[in-house]
């Protein structure tokens, strides 16, 4: 495994009483690298992402944090989910400042950044908000900053984009692209949508479809940083490595797609 590794799998396999669910799986986000994982439907890439965020522990291999062995929750990893995870009862600053509040952050500084934050994903003036109140790229926006405001070495993204209508997840891409290239934080990204994969990331790692999944290819991504992802989908070399990367998953779409139908 490369030293400078911000996180690694080395020949990970999960198993669920019989079902072998993740075999035989190395792989590595290196610091400040973004990185996405896509595959057909089932077949483990949110297992993986749990793996890496300590909420599930591996059958057999290890996985590293920084070239040390993971042992329970991965303190190092903020999660953004793919459902809305925030508490209904607290306005949009109070969510962004919850975990400022488990750290024990005086509340005058804990507000301070939250409105900090909230202001750097576009959401200044609606700290008083409950998410009831706001719109789904809103209420994205405010995860996205409940995440980002307890300055993780590692973010874990599970398809937390999905659920938003297409205009308002080029918004929510274009602006995670933007808080990711302040910092350079280490991402795994997990997505059905292969168009959003190679707009973000540096790397594309391809998963077999299951049960037993594995890595089958990657790929780099060489399209030129910052990006606007709406822009950089009608470049030449996007629709290049659209094509090669598709070309590379598209049996394991149709596997897992046959065998779904026969269940």
């Amino acid at each position: 495994m490369p030293a400078g590794a911000a996180i690694a799998f080395d020949r990970v396999g999960v198993s669920f009483g019989a079902y072998n669910a993740v075999s035989d799986t190395s792989l590595t986000v290196g610091d400040g690298e973004f990185v996405s994982i896509v595959g057909p439907t089932g077949c483990g890439k949110s297992t993986l992402l749990n793996v890496a965020a300590g909420l599930l522990e591996p059958t057999e291999g290890d996985i590293l944090i920084g070239g040390q062995p993971l042992l329970g929750v991965n303190r190092a990893a903020g999660y953004l989910f793919q459902s809305d995870a925030l508490m209904p009862w607290r306005t949009a600053l109070r969510n962004v400042t919850t975990g400022l509040e488990y750290r024990g952050v005086r509340p005058a500084e804990a507000r301070a950044r939250g409105n900090d934050w909230l202001a750097r994903v576009g959401l200044a003036g609606h700290g008083h908000r409950l998410p009831h109140q706001m719109s789904g790229g809103m209420r994205k926006r405010v995860a996205l900053a409940q995440t980002m405001i307890m300055d993780p070495k590692i973010i874990l993204m599970g398809e937390p984009f999905s659920a938003l209508d297409v205009q308002t997840r080029v918004l929510m891409e274009n602006e995670l692209l933007a808080l990711w290239g302040a910092d350079r934080k280490s991402v795994l990204f997990i997505t059905h949508d292969l168009e959003e994969a190679i707009s973000l990331s540096d790397r594309v790692i391809i998963l077999s479809a299951g049960p037993a999944t594995r890595p089958i290819a990657e790929f780099a991504v060489d399209l030129p940083r910052p990006r606007d992802v709406s822009e950089i989908r009608m470049t030449p070399r996007f629709l290049e490595l659209h094509k090669l990367i598709w070309s590379a998953m598209r049996e394991e779409v149709l596997k897992a797609y046959e065998r779904n139908q026969r269940v």
